[in-house]
């Protein structure tokens, strides 16, 4: 069963949907297709509670914010997973959506109490992050090791070799790195300015050595774009590679591997899951700069390959 694009609703119900709108458009400064997908939401609401109210009578009620109670949520909530079918985020954008209309319903005084407060969002397993095979990432590192530069090869090795987010990379400084003769680490400026030390295996020192005796030395970071205007000396200036240009990076090598959809978080999340099989998740969650070992767990849940592979080991034939 398929929604209509845009259902008809009764004068009052027309008019609670304009006056939420332009709260959305003026107060709000909402981009008009924030505004339009809200709008969207509400409407839909508005016509199930319309058409809800109207069934065995001659003419329903109008809707309006006083004439929803929290059961009415809650059957709807039962409509979009029962009816329409829909997936558990599209579900809970439209409770959102409708959570956000009777919070400014409040506070405007169109009623003294919020229906929607109480009403749950339908949980959902989010699924494990991607996991790069060992062929995978083989292919990625031939790709880069045959077509790539210098740097880009760098920045591929010390990806999978640190788990450091795309924006800790990108904002590397040569004092960030220290190298000694059997040992090595970056000083990382995480989320939230939260300051970590990662370790350096020979595989990533050895690719930052080489990469330092290549590196512009006039260049104040540890990764500069190919990018940068000239300055009055004629001097190109090396600004620090974007988060958007690594993603770029990665998925030019990942097209010349013939591995598909690669970004810079997929190879934090092939460390993580390498680390994971042989360090204690305490470990892990230090060097990755993981607040709580909740998010590290992620590492240690089965992939849908790992999963498949589980249930064929008691298969009969």
């Amino acid at each position: 069963m398929r929604r209509a694009a845009k259902p008809m609703l009764s004068a009052e119900g027309e008019k609670e949907c304009q006056r939420y709108g332009i709260y959305l458009r003026d107060a709000q400064d909402l981009a008009s297709d924030t505004v339009r997908n809200y709008l969207s939401d509400l409407r839909q609401f508005a016509a199930f509670c319309e058409a809800s109210w109207a069934e065995g009578e001659e003419a329903g009620e109008p809707f309006t914010p006083a004439n929803v109670t929290t059961p009415t949520i809650t059957l709807y909530r039962s409509h979009l997973k029962n009816v329409l079918e829909l997936k558990p985020a599209t579900i809970n954008r439209h409770l959102i959506s409708i959570k956000r209309y009777f919070g400014w319903a409040v506070d405007e005084g169109l009623v003294a109490r919020d229906p929607a407060k109480a009403v749950k969002l339908v949980p959902r397993i989010v699924p494990p992050p991607r996991h790069l095979s060992d062929k995978e990432e083989a292919a990625l590192v031939a790709a880069v090791e045959r077509y790539g530069s210098p740097r880009d090869r760098t920045l591929m090795v010390v990806a999978l070799h640190t788990g450091l987010r795309a924006e800790e990379l990108c904002g590397l400084r040569p004092s960030h790195l220290k190298v000694a003769k059997r040992s090595g680490r970056l000083e990382v400026w995480g989320k939230r300015g939260k300051y970590r030390e990662v370790p350096l295996n020979s595989t990533a020192r050895e690719a930052l050595a080489e990469w330092t005796a290549e590196r512009p030395e006039k260049a104040t970071c540890l990764f500069p774009s190919r990018k940068g205007e000239k300055n009055g000396s004629g001097e190109r200036e090396h600004r620090p590679i974007t988060d958007r240009a690594l993603g770029y990076v990665v998925s030019k090598y990942a097209a010349l591997a013939k591995v598909e959809d690669v970004s810079p978080q997929d190879l934090r999340h092939r460390f993580g899951y390498v680390m994971a099989e042989r360090v204690p998740l305490h470990r892990l969650a230090q060097i990755m700069g993981h607040d709580s070992l909740d998010t590290t767990m992620v590492y240690v849940r089965g992939t849908p390959g790992d999963l498949q592979q589980a249930v064929e080991e008691i298969a009969w034939a």
